[in-house]
């Protein structure tokens, strides 16, 4: 009796399950559907989102869209290690160079390198490497005004970035107070014009000039740091014109600047005595590229004019040169570059010949691993090859 009851139940039961079983399915089906929907809607507000951020990432961020003004960062950096005869080997830092672009349309453009150093104290030195305001006149003269560098030359304008000078350092006598003008202060005129199988290029400026520094009958050195003050109220004015060949990939300049340089010395009566000289630059450079060597090379020469009533009363000339072959292994990513170059000064104990070699690496176009070795030599009637802070540098340079 109770089997037959239970029997009834679980087949009244049975029967219910039958009947609303396709309601149950149909129930089910749409709760499965809806939640495919709702997961269906969040993937397509992820994906949506994730095109957004590319959009957003592949633009410009320094692009203003409400504006007509473009920002611009740019710049070098360089670590290394340096071990010379004189001195135990030390790592160091180079040097930091931000360099900041502000340009508004097509009229003018604000352009500056700034330059941190670590010196040997730990302590960081800060210095304003250029600073200008540039009007795009037309198509072929910009008008460039405040501290630029200086057009005189190649290297000093073009080449000393670390990631794009194939040597851990500059040539000899092409560093600061050198035998190459590093900087000036002044107005320039610059830009390219083609002119049939030939492109040429141009600079002319006039600036507040070089300084002078007079110690005991010597002039000891040329400074041109680019004075924010003209010690003498003469000028100086000069610039480059350079010539490119594109069928020979072939680069010629010719630099000169004329003018006056200020003495510096605040123990001089201006009233009696003459504050500035004579000033005189000129130099020649070329560039050429061929069956993937690269072939380079510069002379600079500065020189001041006699005083009779100076301290320093003859004529000083500081000049320099080098030349420079490279080479890129393209399958290793290897360059080898060879430099030789000479200073030549008034003071004959810091004339220097100089041969250096470079091994580097191409980690990318603006990453750079250089491993080179400097010869330094000065030339002496009792010694002709006296060896000088020979040394060996490691460098890892990288342009932004």
């Amino acid at each position: 009796m109770k089997f037959n009851k239970m029997f009834r139940y679980l087949l009244y039961t049975l029967s219910l399950a039958v009947l609303f079983l396709p309601a149950i399915s149909a129930s089910a089906a749409e709760t499965v559907a809806q939640s495919n929907k709702s997961l269906q809607q969040q993937i397509d507000e992820l994906n949506r989102k994730i095109d957004e951020a590319k959009e957003s990432s592949a633009k410009p961020v320094h692009k203003h869209e409400s504006s007509d003004s473009l920002i611009h960062l740019a710049g070098y950096a360089d670590v290394g290690y340096v071990n010379g005869e004189s001195n135990d080997g030390s790592f160091g830092v180079g040097s930091f160079s931000p360099i900041f672009h502000y340009q508004y349309k097509d009229l003018v453009m604000l352009e500056s390198e700034l330059e941190f150093e670590i010196n040997e104290t730990g302590e960081t030195e800060v210095a304003i490497e250029y600073l200008t305001v540039d009007i795009f006149l037309n198509d072929y003269v910009t008008l460039v005004m405040g501290k630029f560098l200086s057009p005189i030359g190649q290297f000093r304008q073009n080449l000393h970035p670390s990631w794009i000078n194939k040597q851990p350092t500059a040539p000899v006598g092409f560093g600061h107070d050198q035998a190459a003008p590093v900087s000036e202060v002044g107005i320039q005129f610059r830009g390219g014009v083609p002119a049939g199988p030939v492109k040429i290029n141009y600079a002319v400026y006039g600036g507040n000039g070089p300084a002078l520094e007079e110690n005991g009958g010597e002039i000891e050195a040329i400074e041109t740091p680019g004075l924010n003050v003209d010690g003498d109220g003469k000028k100086v004015y000069g610039g480059r014109l350079g010539v490119y060949i594109p069928a020979l990939r072939l680069d010629l300049g010719a630099s000169g600047a004329a003018g006056r340089a200020a003495v510096w010395d605040p123990s001089v009566d201006p009233v009696t005595y003459e504050r500035s000289r004579d000033y005189q630059a000129a130099g020649v450079d070329f560039g050429t590229k061929f069956f993937g060597i690269d072939l380079r090379g510069e002379y600079i020469k500065q020189t001041v004019g006699k005083q009779a009533a100076s301290v320093a009363p003859e004529k000083a000339e500081w000049s320099a040169w080098y030349s420079q072959v490279a080479y890129v292994i393209s399958p290793i990513n290897t360059e080898i570059a060879l430099r030789y170059g000479a200073y030549n000064t008034p003071e004959r104990t810091t004339n220097r010949t100089q041969t250096a070699i470079s091994v580097n690496y191409l980690f990318a176009n603006n990453v750079i691993g250089k491993v080179g070795y400097e010869n330094n030599e000065i030339p002496n009637e009792l010694n002709p090859k006296q060896r000088v802070d020979n040394r060996m540098l490691v460098q890892l340079a990288y342009g932004f």
